[in-house]
């Protein structure tokens, strides 16, 4: 018996078609998750081996291993950490937010307490940018622009050289920009409302002046032509929910240490730093009087020049936001007029705000450290900006100069010491 010209395509195409649909369903899933990965790997590595080395700032490890101990307080005073408030012999109390310490928990416990306090910094600044991927991703629906974003933020900002060193301070900083980039991602994408809560919680605990972006982080999540219904008194409640444990511990945690609920130490540091170790808090820990130099460090500082190789170092006391990242400028262009952009933009204020009344500019540092507060915001309002846009010739050009100037910073401070005031 003859077969006929149809029947054996017929019977090899409904063999193929599944193995083409299998093929097409694992590319998919390479492009969604390998990517991603890769940054988020190649990050860290990055990190790891242009970091300075164990930092002797590790106020949080030794908090995760006091806290592992039953202990709210250190034992321990070692004269480079002078930032301790002393209560009683053998008892001295952390005053920075106490949630990079909670995550540092699991990794004491596995590795002890000399565990270097600067490799969760590499993973959470890492974990940050791959966060702004997802986000640029959900709003572009372009992975080259995501990969672009990602890569900016993590090596053409301040944040490669904070994720780098990892100290008490850039920790704190880095650990709210990775779970505020979390939480925006969040808002943009599944909306989970009781999580959205835990993670601006987390945000909060890292760094106690981001509370105030907690209601802007809501509101990118919610439908306002639904605002006043039952579905969005739901979503307050689920968010509330989430958020109040945080608020509720940290209270829990300040009455302990100074029987006070909103007294975490910090604006007692001008007490234990008198005013000839601390001159940058001549007008206490907050005012608007510091506002024009907090100003200055943001927009109008610059390197040092020296009469000597290598001629141009970074300052400590910070380098202008336009010079750590130009591709802030150009990335701003062709502004979105939404909701997402309006908010972020309130958001950035806010934020900028708060931090331009604290005294001091944020150094020792480069660039002016304590701009990552609002990072996610303002990539947040690049993302918004790149949608229905190519990524030019000159996008691709600020970006390596970006990178150039922080490897520069990295290297110059981290790994060769060229810096100074």
């Amino acid at each position: 018996m003859l077969w006929s010209k149809d029947s054996v395509p017929k019977e090899t195409n409904s063999n193929l078609k599944p193995k083409a649909t299998n093929n097409a369903g694992i590319i998919l899933l390479m492009r969604k998750f390998v990517i991603p990965l890769v940054i988020l790997a190649v990050l860290i590595f990055i990190y790891f081996i242009t970091s300075p080395g164990n930092t002797p700032y590790n106020y949080f490890t030794r908090l995760a291993d006091a806290f592992l101990h039953g202990k709210y307080y250190l034992t321990e005073n070692p004269s480079w950490l002078s930032e301790l408030i002393p209560v009683e012999t053998g008892k001295f109390y952390v005053v920075y937010p106490p949630f990079p310490a909670i995550i540092a928990i699991p990794l004491v416990l596995f590795f002890g307490v000399n565990f270097p306090q600067q490799f969760l910094a590499h993973l959470l600044g890492a974990g940050g940018c791959l966060w702004l991927y997802l986000i640029t991703e959900k709003i572009t629906k372009n992975r080259v622009t995501a990969f672009y974003v990602s890569t900016l933020a993590g090596l053409g900002t301040i944040v490669w050289f904070l994720s780098s060193v990892g100290s008490v301070w850039y920790l704190g900083q880095i650990s709210a920009f990775f779970f505020l980039t979390w939480s925006i991602y969040e808002s943009v994408s599944r909306k989970r409302f009781f999580l959205l809560g835990l993670l601006s919680g987390a945000t909060y605990l890292s760094r106690i002046n981001l509370i105030l972006v907690v209601p802007f982080v809501f509101l990118l999540a919610i439908d306002f032509k639904k605002l006043f219904t039952i579905e969005t008194f739901k979503k307050i409640f689920l968010f509330t929910l989430g958020l109040s444990p945080f608020i509720l511990g940290n209270f829990y945690y300040n009455y302990i240490r100074f029987n006070s609920i909103l007294e975490n130490g910090y604006f007692l540091l001008p007490q234990i730093l008198n005013e000839t170790h601390a001159p940058w808090f001549i007008h206490g820990v907050m005012s608007p009087k510091y506002i024009t130099s907090n100003l200055k460090t943001l927009f109008w500082s610059f390197p040092k020049l020296i009469n000597h190789f290598p001629y141009v170092i970074p300052s400590w006391a910070g380098l202008a936001i336009w010079i750590t990242t130009p591709a802030f400028l150009f990335s701003l262009l062709n502004f979105k007029r939404n909701l997402q952009n309006l908010i972020s933009i309130i958001a950035i204020g806010v934020v900028l705000l708060s931090v331009s009344m604290h005294g001091g500019t944020g150094w020792a540092q480069f660039g002016y450290r304590f701009a990552v507060d609002f990072y996610p915001f303002l990539f947040l309002i690049i993302a918004n900006n790149f949608q229905g846009h190519k990524l030019g010739r000159v996008h691709w050009l600020l970006l390596f100069v970006s990178i150039f100037v922080n490897l520069w910073g990295v290297l110059w401070i981290n790994k060769f010491g060229w810096v100074s005031f």
